[in-house]
């Protein structure tokens, strides 16, 4: 690189110090400029790339939520036969309640900051 070269480096006429501070006050705001505009496109890059995936790990989170419904209701089905359809709906729902409870307390006692073996 030739700091001599008129294209890349032209000469000012006024080389005075007002002047040069002047022309480096200028750069300085081009360059924060620049580097703000660069920021703001990289922001939106990565915020097209979230939201993009929060689409699809909602789809996948609404089939999964399909898929456990219909494994329950295949539960309750094939229980029917043995205990009957109002015992069996019975027990699979206080089965999935007992399990969210537990879950619940999980989660509660990790917020408290508890330690659990």
């Amino acid at each position: 690189m030739d700091l001599h070269d008129p294209v890349l480096h032209p000469r000012v006429e006024d080389d005075s110090i007002p002047a040069l501070v002047a022309r480096l006050t200028g750069d300085a705001r081009e360059m924060v400029s620049a580097e703000v505009a660069l920021a703001k496109a990289k922001v939106a890059d990565a915020t097209g790339r979230y939201k993009s995936a929060a689409v699809f790990f909602g789809a996948a989170g609404v089939l999964a939520l399909a898929a456990l419904v219909a494994l329950l209701v295949g539960l309750i089905l094939s229980l029917a036969t043995v205990i009957g359809p109002g015992l069996a709906t019975l027990a699979v729902v206080g089965v999935v309640l007992a399990v969210a409870l537990v879950l619940a307390l999980v989660g509660r006692s990790r917020l408290a900051g508890k330690v659990s073996a």
